[in-house]
């Protein structure tokens, strides 16, 4: 069952990312295998952008919308991420150790041996995404708190008991 729930959802983003339209005003840019430390990309508007390899310790994507981007292996240790839109994105493989994603949205994300060590998930949604079991299992031990921007309980996004 998880299986073809995990290639279901590769199919669908593989299909997104090849058919959906780009925002006029988005900025789709690669900054994969990049070196970003403490940069600053917050209100940016990085509707599918690429980001994989890429080092972003301590960046700022504080309101960005990254929807449809690749985050794959990337490193986002210490990173502001509140209220980023990672919608539909690749987050595989990503370190997310002692990032803020609180009021995030994480729908329909796939974030595979994706690592979350002292990450606030306070009010993310990640309605949908995909993930190990182990990760899910560690999440639910510290969700808590509504996305204020979908109204959905992290819990229950997570599909906690």
């Amino acid at each position: 069952m998880a299986f073809l729930r995990l290639a279901i959802m590769t199919i669908f983003m593989l299909a997104y990312l090849l058919t959906s339209p780009i925002n006029a005003q988005a900025e789709t840019l690669s900054f994969s295998h990049a070196q970003l430390k403490n940069r600053d990309f917050s209100g940016r508007d990085l509707v599918g952008s690429g980001f994989a390899n890429a080092n972003m310790e301590g960046a700022n994507f504080e309101n960005a919308d990254v929807r449809g981007a690749v985050f794959s292996a990337s490193i986002l240790r210490n990173a502001n991420l509140k209220g980023t839109n990672f919608s539909s994105g690749l987050l595989d493989q990503a370190d997310f150790a002692k990032a803020d994603l609180s009021d995030a949205l994480l729908v329909e994300t796939i974030l595979l041996r994706s690592t979350f060590d002292f990450v606030n998930i306070d009010g993310a949604d990640f309605t949908d995404a995909i993930m190990d079991g182990g990760q899910r299992k560690w999440l639910c031990t510290k969700a808590k708190g509504t996305n204020s921007k979908t109204g959905v309980e992290t819990r229950v996004s997570l599909e906690c008991d």
